[in-house]
């Protein structure tokens, strides 16, 4: 019998039967994954911690005829404090739907995963604003995914960013356009200096650095906008969980 041995963050849970469960995995080497985690619902069970969501552990799996079957597992990061917030929590399963939207079974996702868990630790350990923290989540994970839009130079006639006097952003075009190109039409969106920097930002900012940042709420409301209408183009859904956290503020 063939074992594997990963480190992997859950992603998705489903009960199956009395004691059971099917969890999702993410995993760098072996991508994402579906695994059996039986009795993992049984109170003394040692597959219980390693089966809740957003547990990370090492797992050791075996590969059964249809999946992955559950043998052991050493929890690494619990992410307690997000699951016990619900504030947090919600902003972290809005990454994890996207998240699935982007990736396939057994495709390899290193920077991906890395990106999750980075912005996880700042969801949980850090004082960032966690709507910040899910803003630059979202457009990196775009970006991973091959969706990054074009920043350097004009979307039109190549002309450089830098010597933009005002700011433009065209969704049919996937990029910034110059003042000359811009046309004012449905597709276009207007962006402050600050609120296009870091765009740019986040999409090229080393993986160490990328959120090594503070915004302006009135930069950050552009920024979710952007993200938001940007998202619904490239990825052709309205994602809604964050809605719910709209309501709370109301």
């Amino acid at each position: 019998m063939a074992y594997a041995t990963t480190k992997a963050i859950v992603i998705k849970t489903v009960n199956i039967g009395e004691a059971d469960k099917i969890i999702t995995l993410l995993s760098a080497d072996l991508g994402k994954i579906q695994v059996s985690a039986r009795g993992a619902r049984r109170p003394r069970s040692n597959l219980v911690a390693g089966s809740q969501f957003l547990s990370y552990c090492e797992y050791v799996l075996y590969k059964g005829r249809d999946m992955y079957v559950l043998n052991s597992c050493n929890t690494i990061e619990s992410f307690y404090n997000i699951r016990n917030d619900v504030v947090k929590l919600t902003y972290a399963s809005h990454m994890v739907e996207l998240l699935n939207d982007v990736t396939q079974e057994n495709m390899q996702c290193v920077d991906i995963l890395r990106l999750f868990l980075n912005a996880l630790h700042c969801l949980a350990n850090t004082d960032k604003p966690p709507e910040l923290v899910t803003r630059v989540f979202e457009l990196r994970l775009l970006a991973l995914s091959g969706y990054a839009p074009q920043v350097h130079v004009c979307a039109d006639c190549g002309k450089g960013i830098d010597l933009f006097d005002t700011f433009t952003f065209d969704f049919e075009k996937c990029g910034f356009v110059c003042p000359e190109c811009a046309n004012g039409v449905k597709s276009e969106m207007q962006l402050s200096k600050g609120a296009a920097r870091t765009i740019f930002y986040i999409v090229h900012s080393p993986e160490k650095t990328l959120f090594n940042f503070e915004l302006a709420p009135n930069v950050l409301s552009q920024l979710a906008a952007f993200n938001e209408r940007y998202i619904k183009d490239r990825l052709e859904k309205e994602y809604n969980k964050l809605s719910f956290l709209k309501k709370l503020k109301k």
